[in-house]
Order: C-alpha cells, then structure tokens, then sequence
C-alpha cells in the first residue's frame, strides 16, 4: 500500500528527504511504499538539487496538508509561522506529522501535544535535535526505565566548529566565523548558532523527555560564544582543558526520588561556554560533530555521537520517524486513533520548574586584569574566602602592558551566590582592573 508524503519545504532538509524517497533501492523496504504527493516551496522557478514533476510543486504549503492523497505531513520548512500553524491544521485533519523545527517544539510542544492527544496521531520529532543522531527515541524508550541525572551535549555544529579551529590554531572568533559563513556552516546571520539559541531549542526539548515536563524555553539561562576571547581558549588549554558551548540539563537536589504526576521537578538547565578537562568525554568532539552524554541510574554514562546538522544526517533522521508512522499505519490499517506518541505526552507526566541560578552550584573559570603588584592575588583570594568560595587554582599570566598582568582562577564547586558575592568584591578591589572573562568548569 502506498503512503503519500506531503513535504513542506525543499530546502536542504527536504531536498534530501526527497533525494531518498526517490531512490529507495538497498533501503529498508517500507522506503519503496513511500511516494512524495504535493511539495510546497516558496519559488517554483528556483533550480533545486533533486528533479521533482513540476506537478508536484505548490507554493500554497495549505494544499499540501489538505490534498487527500497526503498521508503523513512532513514539515522542514523552518521558523515559528507557519510552520506552528501548519502542524496544527495537519493534526486537526488526523494526519500524523514529522519535524524538524526544534524552535516550534522547543516554544509549542505542549500545545502540540494537546492536539495530537485529542486527535489520536503521531507527532515524531528526531531530527530537531543532532541531526543524524539518534537521542529522541533512546530517551523516550531504551532509557525509560532509568533516573535521568543529567543530560548535557555539543549540539550546535557552527559553533563546535568554530570552537575547534579556535583551539586548534589560536584564531580569533570573528576570523574564524567568517571562515564558516564563507563555508557553510554558519549562516549569513549567525546569531542563533554563536548566541546560543539554537542550542537552547534543543535543550529544552531534551530536558522535557528526559524529566517528564514541559520545559519552558524562555525561563533557559543562555549565553553564547560570541564574545569569547580566544586568549581564554588558549589559557584553557594550558589549564588542561578545551571550551566548548555545552547545553545541560540536571535534576536538582530536593527533586523526588521517585517520579510521578503530583511531584514537582526541579530543573537546572542552561547554555553556556564551558571549561571540559581534556579526559572528558565530549572534549574530544571536534569540526561540525554533535554529542550527548546522557548519566542515568541504573545505566550510568552513554554518549550519543555524529553529524549534527546537514541535509544527509537530518534527512536520515526524517526518514527514520516517516518510517516509524509508515509501520505502524501497517500494522493498524491506518495509523490512526493510535496512543499518542510518548514524545510530546511528557506534559502529562509531571510538572517540572526551571530553579534560580542563585541555587545552584557550579566550578567557574575568571580572568581578571590586574595590577602587576605584590599583593594583588593575596586580596583576591581574601574575597573568594571570605564569601565561601574555595580556590582549585590561581595562575597569572604576563602581558604586553607593563605593570599590569592577567590573574586566571578556577574555583572549586560553589553556589552560584556565593560566586558572585565574591566577584563583585573582587571587582570593588583598586588593584583590579577588570573582570575580563568568567566561563563556567566541569
């Protein structure tokens, strides 16, 4: 039986997914019973990488959801509008829908799942986060059964990119991003990738499978790379460590032990650069490559590893969840009035609430420039000490300004108020100059 796919968008995503619908020989079996029915593209005259009937092409992205002959609805379009509203009138005429706009399910999961449960259809979502990684369904299935500690990831490949040649060559970060732009990995305008959006997009969406809860996208504290100094990326190495932005997602203590739909719980999520010892085990995920360490009990650490962006491992991963939906529609006779997809059903689990960043407790790296005078690191230290943070490491590093010197220090684990009490005493300090770059350590 023939599965019709109704294909919004033919960008770099949908030409792929269309690239392997068209050539289904040496795939899996179900990829020949899939037949591209109606294409919505902004221009019909554009060239594009895959020869498609002109008959298929529609600019009116509405005819694609509504033609009867359209089974599943695959949105690759991009962006907030239309696509949220395109799902919708997808779900609301009963046809399941795959994904790959991580901003519409990072803002709109909730009120997508509510329209998915009342109509008893799919929503599948595996290529909105690592590409051609497969994390959405480990967490929602093959790690079910474990207490999610911690998730935390590499998982924009723009930034990995430009963090790695930074590392690699002490380039600075405005060079090497135009590097990027002019290869493709980083778009004209950059500002999701290098300020961190993207990355908080994605998160969200993991943390809300792996704890049960929607997670509120705006409430995620986010800083991107777009004002590192590459001299920190070289006092790191020197340190022992690499920088990479890392997204994470922990259970807080207080949280219950013991999951269920009244118990409430508490989040530690954000996006940040981050200071990784070179052993650890995402600091060696270099280039465009994407990574998530996900530590559960009883399963302890696995890591999910490879391309994260790009039309072959994004199509991949659409593919993937078409197939899931063709399965089952085999299996049931049509696919729908099926139990909705644990993916989005996690709202209904339990409650989850994002905490202060007040509360929590992280290791930081600053650099301070200073007065090159005895003394100076004795009254720095008298600041952390006195606001309870205790000290790993304190380094200073000479400059090119005579009389002045850069004093680097890496803290212990301490409670994010704690930390600040003792920056801005620091900052009140004569001897300091500024605090010229604060990134947090693993």
């Amino acid at each position: 039986m023939t599965i019709g796919i109704g294909l919004l968008g033919l960008g770099t995503v949908g030409a792929g997914v269309a690239g392997i619908l068209a050539t289904p020989s040496g795939r899996h079996p179900l990829v020949g019973e899939l037949a591209l029915r109606r294409v919505a593209v902004r221009d019909l005259a554009r060239p594009r990488p895959v020869e498609l009937a002109a008959e298929l092409l529609t600019t009116d992205p509405e005819a694609v959801v509504d033609d009867p002959a359209v089974d599943i609805v695959v949105e690759v379009m991009g962006g907030l509008e239309p696509a949220r509203s395109l799902i919708l009138r997808a779900i609301a005429a009963g046809k399941p829908v795959v994904t790959a706009n991580k901003a519409v399910i990072a803002r709109y999961g909730e009120e997508i799942a509510a329209a998915a449960a009342a109509q008893g259809v799919y929503v599948l979502i595996e290529a909105a986060v690592g590409g051609g990684i497969p994390i959405i369904e480990p967490l929602k299935q093959s790690l079910g059964a474990n207490r999610i500690q911690r998730v935390s990831g590499i998982i924009n490949g723009t930034t990995n990119y430009i963090l790695s040649r930074m590392a690699a060559e002490g380039a600075a970060y405005a060079d090497v991003l135009a590097d990027a732009q002019r290869l493709g990995y980083a778009e004209a305008d950059p500002a999701a990738d290098v300020q961190g959006g993207d990355a908080a997009d994605k998160i969200a969406i993991l943390a809300s499978l792996a704890y049960g809860g929607n997670v509120p996208r705006a409430a995620i504290p986010t800083e991107g790379i777009d004002r590192l100094d590459a001299r920190d990326v070289a006092y790191a190495a020197q340190l022992g460590y690499v920088v990479k932005l890392l997204a994470v997602a922990q259970a807080m203590p207080g949280s219950p032990a013991v999951p269920s739909a009244q118990a409430e719980q508490l989040l530690d999520v954000r996006v940040h650069p981050t200071l990784l010892p070179k052993a650890h085990p995402l600091a060696g995920v270099n280039g465009v490559n994407n990574a998530i360490l996900v530590e559960g009990d009883p399963v302890g650490q696995v890591m999910f590893y490879g391309p994260g962006a790009g039309a072959g491992p994004t199509a991949s991963a659409v593919v993937a969840d078409i197939l899931n939906i063709a399965g089952i529609r085999q299996a049931t006779g049509n696919g729908t009035n099926a139990p909705l997809d644990p993916l989005l059903a996690a709202g209904s689990w339990r409650p989850c609430r994002l905490v202060d960043s007040a509360v929590t407790s992280h290791r930081n790296y600053v650099r301070l420039r200073t007065s090159d005078r005895a003394g100076v690191i004795g009254a720095i230290g008298t600041c952390f000490g006195e606001a309870g943070v205790s000290i790993q490491s304190i380094v200073q590093f000479e400059t090119q300004s005579a009389g002045d010197a850069e004093i680097v220090v890496i803290t212990h684990e301490v409670c994010e108020a704690n930390f600040r009490q003792a920056l801005a005493a620091i900052e009140a300090l004569a001897d300091v100059q500024a605090v010229a770059a604060c990134l947090r350590t693993l």
